[in-house]
């Protein structure tokens, strides 16, 4: 089935973007581009194409490369399905916004109709409103960024009677990622959740318990595996049963199985690997740190080794018994379709696009598509006969 597996490379395939598969120059060339021709961004590796297209690629024009990704759309299924509680959630693709990159979805629906996503994921909510961390918040890195934001937010409230019952009025599927300071903090959030106007748009909860724990000294709640447990089951204690909750994890943590084993067995249906990794920078004309709240979270390319090392751990775990199974959402990095696929060969059933959006507005709707023609020129139909592949 994988004839790529074997060294057979089909008329046409372009394998991604390893030098050491496609024989191209690693050195950047005039203009901003890599040797095989294709236009990066330096903070978060993508192109500045429209959806669907990129500055003159392998196929030649955009309009040669526009009909590859039409024929490819028409003949791989890029559905994928969810199994939680009391039903069965299928998503027309495994493309998703990233928490915290894309705001509320108004802003990204100028450029692309978020309808078109597998599912859109909102900023992360709490209960009352946020004004977030002290600036400056961000700065850039090799190949990312750090941000600290500091879930800046409306709170629940706002959130429920303007962002969600837009999104829903607009037919969007919706991930809400939630938060809170302890875990009377996260179920009082989702308990408001479910009684929301646009709850119909919901197809489940991402819990970030990556964030804070303030009852514990700043302690992330992702770190400890009773920590994890608690939150968990406060909040699937408050939804309904045919909304799946998502524990989302970080990998700064020795054993990323154990915190992913508490979350499972605690009611989550599924696991969102991974949150950004705890970095800082300091400024050398100061000699202070860059960022007002000292740390910030590292995304984009620079980080999604430690992304797909984190998905290829946690299906290994499900494929050995070691964790039960359940459906994980990749994140980190995802700047291109060939990326994606990374993510899904290492054991994720959807994925999800952040940082590369602040570069390309319509990153999501463009992997989205650079997925199925990866899918097409590697001879598979759906993307359910990737998932997990690499594992063999």
């Amino acid at each position: 089935m994988f004839e790529w597996l074997k060294g057979e490379k089909k008329p046409g395939t372009e394998t991604g973007r390893a030098a050491g598969a496609t024989g191209a120059s690693r050195v950047p060339s005039r203009g901003g581009e890599r040797g095989d021709g294709t236009a990066r961004g330096a903070a978060t590796g993508v192109s500045t194409g429209a959806a669907g297209t990129r500055s003159r690629g392998a196929t030649g024009t955009d309009g040669s490369r526009a009909e590859e990704i039409a024929r490819a759309r028409e003949a791989v299924d890029l559905a994928t399905e969810f199994t939680a509680g009391a039903g069965t959630t299928r998503l027309a693709n495994p493309v998703m916004t990233a928490s915290g990159c894309a705001a509320n979805g108004r802003e990204l629906d100028r450029f692309f109709d978020v309808t078109e996503l597998g599912a859109f994921v909102t900023k992360t909510v709490m209960a009352a409103p946020r004004s977030g961390r002290g600036t400056p918040r961000m700065a850039e890195t090799p190949s990312g960024m750090l941000n600290s934001i500091g879930l800046q937010g409306p709170g629940i409230d706002a959130f429920c009677e303007q962002d969600l019952v837009w999104l829903a009025e607009r037919g969007a599927r919706v991930l809400v990622s939630i938060a809170g300071g302890d875990a009377e903090e996260f179920a009082a959030v989702a308990a408001r959740l479910r009684e929301s106007p646009g709850a119909e748009a919901v197809v489940g909860v991402e819990v970030n318990i990556s964030c804070p724990n303030v009852a514990n000294r700043g302690l992330v709640f992702s770190c400890d595996p009773e920590a994890s447990a608690r939150v968990v089951a406060a909040v699937t204690a408050e939804l309904p049963s045919h909304w799946p909750a998502f524990a989302k994890l970080t990998a700064d943590v020795t054993d990323i199985v154990a915190i992913a084993r508490a979350a499972l067995e605690s009611g989550a249906a599924g696991l969102t690997a991974i949150n950004t990794l705890l970095g800082m920078r300091i400024d050398t004309t100061a000699m202070r740190p860059h960022l007002g709240g000292i740390t910030g979270g590292l995304s984009g390319p620079a980080m999604r080794p430690v992304a797909v090392r984190a998905v290829w751990q946690l299906h290994a775990a499900m494929r050995t018994g070691a964790l039960p199974q359940a459906p994980i959402l990749g994140v980190g990095g995802i700047a291109t379709g060939e990326d994606a696929l990374e993510f899904l060969a290492a054991g994720a059933s959807a994925i999800q696009v952040g940082t590369a959006t602040f570069h390309d507005p319509q990153a999501p709707a463009r992997v989205r598509d650079e997925l199925a023609l990866a899918l097409h020129r590697r001879g598979l139909g759906s993307v359910r006969e990737v998932i997990g592949a690499a594992h063999g």
